[in-house]
């Protein structure tokens, strides 16, 4: 690797101030500041795009290892590879000042001087791995697979992504590291937290103090949810999720509870837990930081307004089509 040295690796890393892979918990205490109203003060711009290209899992090259395990050095080690890895798609994708493939100059790829702080970021169950999937899921998935049959030659607008539409990634979809768009905004206010996405230009408007869910029949692409704070912690359940926009394709039952936790005056620990008999055996959860940054304020993502990329999908299976008669 080219840019930075093993060493310069490190001390980047050494900055994080608990062990990754441990359960992050801090009780209410004197540092951690509070608003004028005497909540916890996380109010801020953050951003996770150090943590693009972390394995979602255990690599089973890893396996019988634990997340704790991986301090500093270690973790500099690891991101060798990863950093080459990077800057190969990055180049395949974006090109280069001389070589434009179209998808846009190489600066737009945030996440090519990721930094990642974590060897994998499932943290629940301790062997990294996400549950089995249950018979009823895999049901699921096949019907989904078959709605999608025609995505890559549309007969219309519906036969795409939500992301494609420009009208959601879902949760937690829209606050996971991505090429580009890793900003988040959150705003407190009494009664309330609302958390600003980049991509794609979504707001969870967050009321606290434990109120009750909306009616099960009542549902929305990002959730309905509802906050507490537990010490430190705002801890956000979300529920009413739309089955079109539910993560991994999980059930209307599916539950997901977020905790962030202060770290430390510019880390937020953002772990992320989900719960669904009908789709998983058994509750798990992934675990990862948002850094404080005053310069991750969000752009405007201004999607439906340039979507050119779905009116030109379905323009070019028109083509196709007549070609082939």
């Amino acid at each position: 690797m080219s840019a930075r040295s093993l060493a310069g690796i490190a001390a980047i890393l050494a900055v994080f101030s608990v062990p990754p892979g441990e359960t992050q918990t801090v009780s209410s205490a004197p540092q951690v500041p509070r608003t004028s109203w005497g909540d916890p003060a996380i109010e801020g711009t953050y951003t996770n795009k150090d943590e693009f290209g972390t394995p979602f899992e255990r690599p089973n090259e890893l396996a019988g290892r634990q997340r704790s395990e991986f301090g500093p050095e270690a973790m500099a080690q690891l991101m060798v590879e990863r950093t080459r890895r990077g800057a190969a798609i990055a180049q395949s994708i974006g090109g280069s000042a001389t070589n434009d493939t179209g998808a846009g100059p190489p600066h737009w790829y945030e996440y090519l001087e990721a930094v990642n702080s974590r060897p994998w970021l499932v943290n629940e169950p301790e062997d990294g791995k996400v549950p089995a999937v249950t018979d009823e899921a895999r049901q699921r998935a096949q019907t989904q697979v078959r709605n999608f049959a025609k995505r890559d030659a549309p007969d219309t607008y519906t036969d795409m992504s939500l992301y494609d539409r420009c009208i959601s990634i879902g949760l937690p979809g829209s606050m996971m590291p991505m090429i580009y768009g890793n900003a988040y905004e959150i705003t407190q206010s009494p009664g309330y937290v609302a958390i600003r996405y980049e991509m794609v230009h979504e707001t969870r408007v967050i009321p606290l103090n434990d109120s009750q869910h909306l009616a099960s029949n009542l549902d929305f692409f990002m959730g309905d949810a509802r906050g507490r704070w537990e010490g430190d912690t705002l801890v956000v359940e979300t529920t009413n999720i739309r089955p079109e926009a539910a993560y991994r394709n999980a059930s209307e039952n599916l539950k997901i509870t977020e905790r962030f936790t202060p770290i430390d005056a510019s880390t937020l620990s953002w772990e992320v837990r989900f719960e669904d008999p009908a789709t998983w055996t058994a509750p798990w959860s992934f675990e990862m930081p948002l850094k404080r940054s005053a310069e991750a304020a969000p752009f405007e993502y201004a999607c439906h307004e340039g979507n050119l990329g779905l009116a030109n999908i379905l323009r070019a299976a028109r083509a196709a089509e007549r070609d082939a008669k």
